[in-house]
């Protein structure tokens, strides 16, 4: 079965550009919308639903980002945002909104198509230089229970699953899903961190490992 895709951008090149790098990734990707309606869009998966929406948040229509991403993520969309707005406060209401991958304009061609076939499987993700604009960033603190804050440091701190789950005296099935939690609270907070350097980069930054 094909990859459907659609592609909100308001500049043809751009639009064509990313087409292209999608083909390289899926060959056999069904370009089910290629345009700058949201509202077109919206209709489009409406009929058929889509696997990845692929977004850039200046459309130009007047409408603000978060509500662009909210009305496709509202309606199901997997949105991948692509966007030279890659500030933190950007990025993290983007998240908020329910957008799953956050790629910036200035990002390698590599990471988009990590970042676009994590989306399709309905995986966050961010591109490097958005990851370490976030990371940067201390004033993020998510409320995690004590469990997962624990799973959290000994894995960010480099053991595998299941040494995490040796010392917290649990199944691997269930330090796996400590750490998941923990993936969406700060996916929701904002912040993706789908890696184990990802992890460890915002445990550091909040104190929770040296």
């Amino acid at each position: 079965m094909s990859t459907r895709v659609m592609v909100i951008d308001d500049h043809p090149l751009l639009r064509e550009a990313i087409r292209s790098r999608v083909l390289q990734v899926a060959p056999d990707a069904e370009f089910a919308y290629v345009g700058s309606s949201i509202a077109d869009a919206l209709a489009v998966h409406a009929a058929e639903p889509v696997d990845c929406t692929i977004l850039d948040l200046d459309l130009g229509d007047g409408r603000s980002p978060v509500a662009n991403t909210a009305d496709l993520v509202s309606a199901g969309c997997r949105v991948l945002i692509v966007s030279a707005l890659a500030d933190a406060a950007t990025v993290r209401a983007a998240l908020r909104a329910g957008a799953l991958g956050f790629v910036s304009k200035q990002a390698d061609t590599d990471e988009f198509e990590e970042s676009f076939r994590l989306t399709v499987e309905g995986t966050p993700s961010t591109s490097r230089d958005v990851a370490a604009i976030l990371s940067s960033d201390e004033t993020l603190s998510v409320p995690l229970s004590e469990r997962e804050r624990t799973a959290m440091v000994l894995y960010a701190s480099g053991l595998k699953i299941d040494a995490v789950a040796r010392r917290m005296n649990v199944k691997p099935a269930t330090a796996q899903e400590y750490i998941r939690r923990v993936r969406e609270k700060y996916s929701r907070a904002g912040t993706a961190v789908p890696t184990k350097t990802d992890l460890y980069r915002r445990a550091r930054a909040e104190g929770l490992v040296p």
